[in-house]
């Protein structure tokens, strides 16, 4: 199972100066829809290794996820060079996620 989220260190600014692809996945280590898109996202991500996944915690003074106006977990935001391409919010299932994935994979 992936390392639980992130709760500091990464700002927007860091976001938006990212290179490359970067999936952000907005969540909450006690949150049941998370725990429930767990596989999912990991089987999706598996066939991407090379795309970085950073799992961010959210909630009530969590600057990150305001700026991206996250209102539900889990929220997938995909990124190519700091602008998003992609947001997935409560995904259901590897494909739906993967469809996504492809089309900012560089490999």
């Amino acid at each position: 199972m992936a390392a639980g989220y992130i709760n500091r260190g990464l700002t927007r600014e860091d976001v938006d100066s990212s290179r490359g692809a970067l999936v952000l996945e907005f969540g909450t280590d006690w949150c049941g829809f998370c725990h429930s898109a767990a596989p999912a996202v990991e089987e999706a991500l598996s066939e991407f290794p090379s795309l970085k996944h950073v799992k961010v915690e959210d909630g009530p003074g969590r600057h990150l996820g305001r700026s991206f106006r996250v209102k539900l977990w889990p929220t997938l935001i995909i990124l190519k060079d700091g602008r998003e391409v992609a947001r997935i919010v409560r995904p259901r299932n590897a494909e739906e996620i993967r469809a996504e994935l492809v089309k900012v994979h560089d490999d």
